[in-house]
């Protein structure tokens, strides 16, 4: 049987592959951070019809005569260049700029993916469109984070609650009427907190005297008091001897001042807060969540993960735009977006698929153009076996 007939045929599947290849990726031009492959062929064995011979003193050598046997694939490589960003605007959509991919889990297995569209389950859980568990670190109560340490599940109930955190200093600026007379007093009320959240009223009376003011301070909460003075000089400085500490808050009185006619001290810089729930969050560029709590407290309360691999092309695709390590991967490397070897992450976008149409469809008429010559083989390999059985009649 004529060798061509079987090099067409392997022609035929070849350009069969990258004809299914170009039609995925066209397939897949809106596919959240899809990367598009590419097919590369390679000649198969040749057959030797003539050895190669050397040369000797009264002839020269000979080339091999080869006869290819045909095309094969020698592989399909994946893209994983950055594709553009589509601005949505949700806050559970996410992007990576630069190296690195999400990581999920669903049961045992581990995944990657450039496909940021994440929102949350029943149980507070932030998934992947196919359920996958996006990975990462919960931060503690203080809104510290163990980034570095083994990673778990981001879990953001709609009850989390950030804790109540007591005061512990405040400040008083503004201005002390040094015309006030001998004996009467200003009174200055701040809100202050203690550890389980709860409100007192800290109040600061201003009383003057002949060299000055005497401030004394109480704090409702404890019912703790404290008195300090503050003396004054010609140029209207008012001196205090430190922070008047009351009930365990402590409150600076440098910025005070002692003018005449003006009234303008205030209790300000007061720290701690009550107990707030969960109302809503933001993406930093290093993947961190950051909650807004009702009692107007911004506090970190997650990290996202990034993974990234010694090779990404040995990634192996499994589904849902998401990839799983191979032995030709390289170890899974975990760390925190904008570090170095991992890309940033944007909050409110996603990433694009990279297919370039205009390439695909050359591709496409360069796999039509080659399957269809590699039909013409077999046709005119056909018609000399016609041929040869024509001779016997």
């Amino acid at each position: 049987m004529l060798r061509s007939l079987y090099s067409g045929i392997s022609g035929l599947r070849a350009h069969q592959t990258m004809l299914d290849a170009t039609g995925n990726n066209i397939s897949n031009v809106n596919t959240t951070g899809f990367k598009s492959s590419s097919v590369q062929f390679q000649d198969t064995l040749s057959q030797i019809t003539q050895g190669a011979t050397g040369p000797d003193a009264d002839r020269g050598g000979s080339n091999p005569a080869q006869v290819g046997l045909g095309v094969q694939v020698a592989g399909i490589s994946t893209n994983f260049t950055q594709g553009s960003s589509q601005n949505t605007g949700r806050a559970t959509d996410m992007m990576i700029s630069g190296d690195g991919f999400f990581v999920t889990r669903s049961g045992n297995t581990t995944g990657l993916t450039r496909a940021g569209a994440f929102d949350f389950d029943a149980n507070g859980r932030l998934v992947s469109p196919d359920g996958g568990l996006v990975q990462g670190w919960m931060a503690g109560p203080n809104g510290q984070l163990a980034a570095g340490g083994e990673v778990t599940d981001i879990t953001l109930p709609n009850n989390l609650v950030a804790p109540g955190r007591a005061s512990s200093q405040a400040a008083v600026s503004g201005n002390l009427p040094k015309d006030t007379a001998v004996g009467q007093s200003l009174v200055r009320d701040a809100q202050v907190f203690a550890a389980d959240g709860s409100e007192s009223t800290l109040t600061l009376e201003f009383t003057r005297t002949g060299t000055g003011w005497r401030v004394d301070g109480t704090h409702g909460g404890s019912g703790a008091t404290a008195t300090q003075n503050l003396a004054e000089n010609a140029n209207g400085a008012l001196a205090a001897g430190g922070p008047l500490t009351v009930g365990g808050v402590a409150v600076d009185l440098a910025a005070l001042t002692g003018f005449t006619g003006l009234n303008t001290a205030s209790i300000e810089g007061v720290d701690g807060n009550a107990a707030g729930t969960l109302e809503g969050f933001s993406l930093g560029s290093d993947g961190s969540l950051t909650g807004s709590f009702s009692n107007g407290v911004q506090q970190v309360v997650a990290q996202i993960a990034i993974g990234n691999v010694t090779n990404p092309a040995g990634l192996s695709k499994a589904g849902g735009s998401s990839y799983t390590l191979t032995g030709n991967s390289g170890e899974l490397q975990l760390g925190t977006a904008g570090s170095p070897g991992f890309g940033s992450v944007a909050g409110g976008m996603l990433e694009m698929s990279n297919v370039d149409l205009s390439q695909e469809f050359t591709n496409l008429i360069v796999a039509q153009r080659g399957f269809q010559a590699n039909a013409r083989i077999i046709t005119t390999s056909d018609e000399l076996l016609q041929e040869l059985s024509n001779l016997k009649r």
